[in-house]
């Protein structure tokens, strides 16, 4: 019995003594903890404020930061160039635009030739998502005859990651020299932080700009598509006699081109005629009355009188 009591007042103590120990270590757990949790942030704030200062002194020589977890994958830019032949090019050209329209692109680029006024050749830019890039590309290549198809795949995986990885560190620069800016007091620090963050400033747009640039043309696969019509449709539609309707066509247009020309030779004539009418009437009803008359030759001469004296020759 005594030993039994003996064992118990030893558990007990024992038990005692783990718990005060394991609270003790707790406490102290959480007072090294709350003591380290001011020194981190201390840290944290001489840190930035040193790589602010350090940031603002050299502008360039930065660390960049890592790269954003969306740039996992690849960024390529397709190109594709496509020449068909076709029977009717308008037609086939308003089915491209169809095309692309549906896959969620748009045209680019548009022109169109008539050559010799007998075939049509038209010539379109298309930017399709590059997911809809191969099923737009079969689709147009299946439109008619197929001349030549050329594809190009440029992997540009590495410039997109580092133009990324440099714009964040740019941006982070600028924010830099504007904290800094806030907490200037001496004018001339203020005007030099000026001049660095224009110039930071302007280094962030070229790269927004390529970033810009990049992400368009990795998004949107671009499509040159070239369309002819054959040579034997506008050997067909050459071919093809005229009929009562052309023949009547082509007289009435005969017509109405002599009758513009004779009328345009009676505009031409009309000037002199006018002239010479105007100069016959002076002459004939203003001038030719006051000329004097000439004797009529031909007249017979008169009967001489019953005293009058013949002449010589005369009896």
């Amino acid at each position: 019995m005594r030993a039994r009591r003996t064992f118990a007042a030893l558990f007990l103590t024992a038990s005692l003594a783990l718990a005060g120990c394991s609270g003790a270590s707790d406490t102290s757990g959480a007072d090294d903890k709350s003591m380290a949790e001011p020194a981190a942030q201390e840290g944290k704030g001489g840190g930035y404020r040193a790589d602010a200062e350090s940031g603002a002194g050299s502008g360039a020589a930065q660390t960049r930061p890592k790269e954003p977890a969306s740039l996992v994958g690849s960024h390529v830019i397709r190109t594709a160039d496509l020449k068909v032949e076709v029977k009717d090019a308008p037609k086939a050209l308003a089915a491209a635009r169809r095309t692309a329209a549906d896959a969620g692109g748009h045209v680019a680029n548009e022109s169109t030739e008539r050559i010799d006024d007998t075939h049509v050749t038209s010539r379109v830019v298309l930017r399709v998502p590059q997911e809809k890039y191969e099923a737009v590309l079969s689709e147009l290549a299946g439109a008619g005859k197929l001349i030549s198809r050329k594809a190009d795949a440029k992997d540009v995986t590495d410039q997109v990651v580092d133009v990324e990885s440099r714009t964040a560190t740019q941006r982070a620069s600028v924010n830099r020299v504007r904290a800094l800016m806030d907490r200037a007091t001496k004018l001339s620090d203020v005007v030099a932080l000026e001049g660095q963050l224009s110039s930071l400033e302007a280094q962030l747009e070229s790269l927004l700009a390529q970033r810009a640039a990049l992400r368009d043309r990795t998004t949107l696969a671009t499509i040159t598509l070239s369309l002819s019509e054959s040579e034997e449709s506008g050997k067909e539609s050459q071919d093809d006699g005229p009929g009562f309707l052309d023949a009547l066509g082509g007289g009435w247009n005969a017509l109405v081109a002599t009758a513009r020309w004779i009328g345009v030779a009676i505009g031409a004539v009309a000037p002199f005629a006018a002239v010479l009418a105007t100069l016959y009437a002076l002459w004939r009803w203003v001038v030719r009355p006051r000329l004097p008359r000439r004797p009529d030759a031909s007249a017979p001469a008169p009967a001489p009188g019953p005293g009058s004296v013949p002449g010589p020759g005369q009896d």
